[in-house]
């Protein structure tokens, strides 16, 4: 058993912290909302009142926060948890941020010992919850010998990117690309569907059983057929992941047609007051369809 400290029960940092202590860990935990951590506590995980004191109890530290921002905050805000970790310390990155910025989090935990995963993650809520979802990860050898078996207790995929911070954000960067294209592309084509008049449910069964479905489809315009938009994946968090995706080709002058126009429906989407539904609340810029209630 090694105790684990993970900052972050979301969707899908919750169900990581229940994965690594079905694996036996001890795992310490916080998240600005107080009750999430109580809650986990009860059941027999370890509440903490900071990122500091989570970093006090645990040589590893799993940062599953939404953005850059709030991973600069974990670590280095009033109570961050880089003031109590030692040389030979673990954190590893599981957000979706920039890649130069992730290779800057190196470096600067570097300067103080402290070793560093690239590690964003896909999969979803229920993935997370199982065990079984995606790390793309990059960071040197020391780092994933002090990560040791913890990784696998919390995904069914690790890939090893390189040796270097960087190439785990920049793949995970492109996966957002296709996600955010797709879903955009299947609430385009049910929102053609239902303005044509055609049953919504057939519809869904018939792509679902031919070459025109994807992952996204399948999955995202169940809520649709639903009416439930509670977010698993809000709008905004394509708003921001598919703004990385086009900052980084801008950077090199790299086009993006299909990337551009998917982030203007979504940040259509957000403008129009849905940023935090879930992200398959961007066919609601479709006009004159008729959208189940729920």
């Amino acid at each position: 058993m090694r105790n684990v400290g993970l900052i972050g029960l979301g969707a899908m940092g919750l169900g990581m912290a229940q994965s690594l202590r079905r694996a036996g860990h001890q795992v310490h935990v916080y998240d600005l909302r107080s009750v999430a951590c109580r809650a986990f506590a009860a059941e027999g995980g370890v509440a903490c009142a900071s990122p500091q004191e989570v970093a006090r109890q645990c040589d590893v530290v799993i940062g599953v926060v939404v953005n850059a921002a709030q991973t600069e905050q974990v670590l280095f805000g009033e109570q961050g948890a880089a003031a109590a970790m030692q040389a030979g310390h673990l954190f590893v990155m599981c957000s979706t941020v920039d890649p130069n910025w992730s290779q800057a989090l190196e470096q600067r935990l570097g300067q103080q010992g402290v070793l560093y995963l690239d590690a964003p993650i896909s999969g979803g809520a229920a993935r997370a919850a199982s065990g079984q979802m995606t790390m793309m990860t990059a960071g040197q050898p020391d780092a994933y010998a002090k990560a040791g078996d913890l990784l696998d207790a919390m995904a069914a995929q690790v890939y090893r990117l390189g040796d270097r911070a960087g190439n785990g954000s920049k793949v995970k960067i492109i996966n957002q690309l296709l996600a955010g294209v797709h879903i955009a592309a299947a609430a385009e084509a049910m929102a053609l569907g239902l303005r044509e008049g055609v049953d919504a449910k057939a519809l869904y069964e018939v792509i679902t059983h031919s070459a025109g479905n994807s992952w996204m489809f399948e999955n995202r315009m169940a809520h649709v057929l639903a009416g439930d938009y509670t977010p698993l994946s809000a709008v905004d968090i394509f708003v921001k992941d598919l703004g990385l995706v086009l900052d980084t080709a801008r950077a090199t002058k790299f086009p993006l047609p299909l990337a551009s126009t998917a982030h203007q429906m979504f940040m259509h989407a957000s403008s129009a007051g849905h940023g935090r539904e879930d992200d398959a609340a961007v066919i609601k810029i479709f006009p004159g369809i008729t959208l189940p209630t729920g």
